[in-house]
């Protein structure tokens, strides 16, 4: 497979370009052990770790977590990752590549994530792989974030590059919802974390790839 009829890429963060979850799960962990609850294993966070704060803390505290506030364990969670944003995490094996002959080719390339943007900017320049992105939008730069399609719209904007003639990679269905509404080719980085047993038939993507590499092909 290769990037037919592509003008420019853009891709998801967290399960896409960058494997986040561990030091996302190690975040609960702290938390959790601050107030006296079980860790969760890697096995278990892994699966939600691109789902928001609310979801990993739900995991880790179940039914407990109405004894808390909410709110503050929210902010004490997103204050611990700032501080610990990039201790595990690594770019996925070949997307570096990727990136690579992506750029080789002369093509634009850029983040969509609904992560906030004072979490997005310090961990993408946490990689000197990923400098030449010409746009990291965040959850936060719009009014509204994926599945709505105007962050997508407002990065292809960026590119300079029509947003009919943009692949968009994400693992997550919201991901494709977006890209789809937004006339993207869309591709299912399945790689990422996505739940067991899950239908990706129904996500509607225009491709489903288990490796980085296998998208890489001559530009000529």
């Amino acid at each position: 497979m290769m990037l037919t009829n592509a003008e420019g890429v853009l891709f998801d963060l967290d399960g896409t370009l960058l494997d986040t979850a561990r030091d996302l799960g190690e975040c609960l962990n702290a938390i959790l052990r601050e107030h006296g609850f079980e860790q969760v294993a890697f096995e278990r966070y892994r699966l939600v770790a691109s789902d928001g704060v609310l979801p990993l803390l739900q995991l880790g505290f179940g039914e407990q977590l109405s004894r808390f506030d909410v709110e503050q364990l929210r902010l004490q969670f997103l204050d611990y990752y700032r501080q610990h944003l990039a201790v595990y995490t690594r770019p996925f094996d070949g997307i570096v590549p990727l990136i690579n002959a992506i750029e080789e080719c002369g093509l634009p390339w850029g983040v969509v994530t609904n992560k906030p943007a004072f979490l997005t900017d310090p961990l993408m320049a946490e990689f000197s792989e990923f400098g030449n992105s010409v746009i990291n939008v965040s959850g936060d730069t719009l009014a509204t974030r994926k599945p709505d399609p105007a962050p997508m719209q407002h990065a292809s904007n960026a590119l300079g590059v029509p947003s009919h003639k943009v692949w968009y990679f994400g693992d997550a269905e919201r991901d494709i919802v977006a890209g789809r509404r937004a006339n993207m080719t869309t591709v299912i980085a399945k790689w990422g974390y996505i739940k067991h047993g899950e239908d990706l038939t129904r996500w509607q993507a225009d491709h489903a790839i288990s490796n980085p590499l296998h998208i890489l092909r001559n530009c000529d």
